[in-house]
């Protein structure tokens, strides 16, 4: 392990072991100070960030774009400063920190047994909203993660989604996709983050007007195993309640190859994505090249190179 792997450990490990133990306020205070003191170095992330902005609103001015990235920045350690602290919450505090709009696409296919795929871009809180789900609606299920360097890092993300009632697969190899399809025709639940391609294979979609890859894998996994596929987007308000929206099912083409179908799902998904994405901008914490344009460095996307 180098030493910059070992800090990283070591940082994540304090936010875990102390984080948690401050009182909310205080919490909600420590994480606006390092976001605002972030987002004034205007570091690689938050150069990033607001060029992704810039797409998602074309005609925003730099002040705009300076203000979304500030809001960007504020959403995402609120993101951390919660995740520090979902262990010690109680189910009341779980069950009382999300609210859902339109649930019943859920609920329904979940009383239906034939599988659910929700699938969610990076917006809010996600395992906020699956730790809600565990609780609420006392329904377990299985997700992704990525691999991360040093390992022990990797190990402590999946301790932390194991005890809010995660089933975590390693994202790597194929074995994930076969258990994944196993645990719907079973009936269960997988709830994949799914904007962002991790792998070489994913599918073009037109994302704000530009050319984007995204990850087959829960359009796959709705034609192999019937299951239902239902996009979520998740936001913040002033409140201390999250809030989001369970978009109706994509259905599969009743036409045209496997790849095909595919390409038509993973579209559909990728509009649900951008139309929660453009209404709530500063909640989706993308501090990573997206887009294929961004992709190529030959290419610089709006606002520069980041």
């Amino acid at each position: 392990m180098s030493p910059q792997e070992r800090l990283t450990d070591a940082l994540y490990g304090l936010g875990w072991s102390t984080v948690k133990k401050l009182p909310e306020p205080a919490a909600v205070r420590l994480g606006r100070t390092v976001a605002d003191l972030t987002w004034k170095k205007r570091g690689k992330g938050v150069r990033r960030l607001e060029s992704n902005y810039a797409r998602v609103v074309p005609d925003a001015s730099p002040e705009r774009l300076a203000e979304l990235s500030r809001a960007g920045m504020r959403s995402y350690l609120r993101y951390w400063m919660e995740s520090f602290r979902l262990p010690a919450w109680s189910e009341e505090r779980i069950r009382t920190g999300f609210d859902p709009k339109d649930l019943h696409h859920l609920t329904d296919g979940i009383a239906s047994d034939r599988g659910v795929v929700l699938a969610l871009p990076h917006m809010a809180n996600w395992d906020l909203a699956g730790a809600w789900v565990t609780t609420e609606l006392a329904t377990p299920f299985t997700t992704v993660a990525e691999r991360l360097r040093p390992e022990s890092l990797y190990d402590r993300f999946v301790a932390y989604r194991e005890g809010l009632g995660m089933e975590v697969l390693p994202h790597s190899g194929g074995a994930a996709f076969g258990t994944l399809a196993r645990r719907l025709r079973d009936g269960g639940l997988v709830c994949l983050v799914a904007e962002r391609d991790l792998s070489a294979s994913g599918v073009e979609v037109s994302f704000f007007g530009d050319t984007a890859t995204m990850p087959a894998g829960p359009a796959l996994l709705a034609q192999q195993t019937g299951a239902l596929l239902l996009p979520v987007t998740l936001w913040y308000d002033d409140s201390p309640v999250m809030q989001g929206r369970v978009h109706p099912p994509i259905e599969v083409p009743r036409s045209g190859t496997r790849a095909e179908r595919t390409s038509v799902m993973t579209q559909a998904l990728a509009d649900a994505f951008a139309s929660g994405i453009a209404d709530h901008p500063e909640d989706w914490h993308m501090l990573q090249r997206l887009w294929r344009a961004d992709l190529d460095p030959a290419r610089p996307g709006p606002g520069g190179t980041a």
